[in-house]
């Protein structure tokens, strides 16, 4: 397995951003970050903290569809709501004075945005006991529950299997690729399901796996690193190229691009073809559906009506959470059996294996 990178010796003390109405940097150059709900939001609902992972509004991918989640619920429940972006290599000190200004700011409900919130979120919970805390793919770190905490995890490995399978039915070279943002234990569950999903259609095939970094959250917000690691693979001879990397990806889809004609990415968590560049969109087979939206409304659904989701939750085939797109329509004529697979997952016929 290629590694990239390696863990970067030196670790560096990142600006603080927390903000009511985003930032405007941003908001200029990404995406969805042109859209500021809680800069227009005036309700007198309950106020939402929505903390980002690396990369921030606007990577259309794991932070927008958290924010997606966190528009459908200020409009539902007529909320108000801040947010705060966490930045590369950011110390854990300033992930617990983001979450702390939030609360002292008011929200009563508090979303991480990802695992590396789980160590802060633990820390900060039992100071503010009326608020209410979640983590998307968090964990609890110790041995002491916190009863205002809840856990919103996914079958990232099933989703990944679809898209596993899609991509052994597709290549024409029999190697397929895969990049991840961080070499951790939540990205091996999308390199395992991805893996094991290719090797259910074509037992022979050959997958070339590589991570952006060993460690450092910077991976998840790094498309250089992206690009070149699938352009690794794919002059390695692979035609299909699966990401979960976060704003990384965006460079996974421009090497598709470059490596031209008949080369393909697979992206992730959101319905990425939808957000792409034209260029990006003939390149983009399908992308593996993770419902961060849906754990984040539900989860503010559940602080509104009084029975606050508490420890772990999954989201998985069952109950739509995972899954995967056809926008484009280049996987329309196999989607019949992904589709078997599907029901064989749900089933239990078919264990998806969550490490390589």
């Amino acid at each position: 397995m290629r590694r990239l990178t390696q863990l970067s010796a030196a670790v560096c003390v990142a600006a603080l951003a927390l903000s009511a109405c985003g930032s405007s940097d941003k908001d200029d150059d990404k995406g969805s970050a042109e859209k500021d709900i809680c800069k227009t939001a005036d309700g007198d609902g309950p106020k939402i903290g929505l903390a980002f992972d690396v990369g921030g509004r606007g990577d259309q991918s794991f932070n927008d569809s958290a924010y997606a989640g966190l528009e459908k619920a200020v409009a539902e429940f007529d909320a108000t709501c801040l947010e705060g972006e966490a930045v590369k290599n950011e110390p854990e000190s300033a992930r617990e004075d983001r979450l702390r200004q939030m609360a002292e700011g008011g929200a009563t409900v508090i979303i991480g945005v990802g695992f590396a919130y789980s160590d802060s979120v633990n820390a900060v919970a039992p100071d503010f006991e009326d608020v209410h805390f979640a983590v998307i793919d968090g964990y609890d770190p110790d041995d002491q529950p916190n009863d205002n905490v809840a856990y919103l995890g996914f079958a990232e490995q099933e989703a990944s299997y679809l898209v596993g399978a899609a991509a052994a039915t597709k290549t024409e070279t029999g190697t397929i690729g895969f990049v991840g943002g961080v070499h951790n234990d939540l990205i091996k569950k999308f390199e395992a399901g991805y893996v094991a999903g290719a090797k259910a259609v074509k037992p022979d095939i050959n997958v070339k796996v590589a991570y952006i970094e060993e460690s450092e959250l910077s991976g998840f917000d790094d498309t250089a690193g992206g690009k070149a690691a699938a352009t690794g693979e794919f002059d390695a001879g692979a035609d299909i190229v699966y990401h979960a990397s976060g704003n990384s990806g965006a460079g996974v889809f421009d090497a598709a691009v470059e490596a031209g004609d008949g080369k393909w990415a697979i992206g992730v968590d959101s319905d990425q073809y939808l957000t792409a560049t034209a260029e990006q969109k003939k390149h983009i087979l399908t992308s593996a559906l993770k419902r961060v939206d849906v754990a984040t409304y539900d989860f503010v659904k559940s602080v509104v009506d009084g029975k606050p989701l508490v420890s772990y939750s999954v989201y998985d085939l069952k109950v739509d959470g995972v899954g995967y797109s056809t926008s484009g329509g280049f996987i329309d004529d196999i989607t019949s059996d992904l589709d078997a697979f599907k029901e064989k997952i749900i089933s239990g016929e078919i264990k998806v294996p969550t490490a390589p």
